[in-house]
């Protein structure tokens, strides 16, 4: 990434009201190398090539992946379909935004059950299509630490 000298005081002084944002594109595509890896070992090299590059401009970022390591590489375990959920997908989001999709068509409910019994309907087909899915996605596979 390149330094653009006087970039801040030439969009200041012709801007006075502007924010800027600097761009995190190459930094972003760096640390993705890091959590797309494909075994915690070729993680870690890319985390130390990445802390190579952007560590003395970006201390924080790297000092926050380190200290984190072991809760951050969590999904090392898991073969890649289950880990591209892991990190792309936050479950509880994901709930809500399916709940808000089935309740936003009604104006009113009439009683609190009925609100009730819409989301437990919602929730049944949520279920329906993760356990649908999940075959395709682990084939088979047994988490770590559990045995079913």
């Amino acid at each position: 990434m390149r330094k653009r000298s006087g970039f801040r005081e030439a969009i200041a002084a012709v801007y006075p009201q502007a924010g800027i944002q600097r761009c995190i594109i190459q930094f972003a595509a760096d640390l993705k190398l890091v959590y797309t890896s494909v075994t915690e070992e070729s993680a870690l090299n890319a985390l130390m090539s990445f802390k190579d590059k952007w560590g003395a401009k970006y201390p924080a970022a790297v000092k926050s992946w380190e200290d984190n390591w072991d809760i951050l590489s969590t999904f090392f375990a898991y073969p890649p379909a289950i880990r591209k959920i892991i990190y792309t997908t936050n479950i509880i989001e994901g709930l809500h935004r399916q709940f808000r999709k089935v309740t936003k068509t009604k104006a009113v409910f009439p009683t609190d059950d009925s609100l009730r019994k819409m989301l437990y309907l919602a929730s049944n087909n949520i279920v329906k299509k993760v356990d649908s899915a999940l075959p395709r996605m682990g084939h088979g596979f047994e988490p770590p630490g559990l045995t079913i």
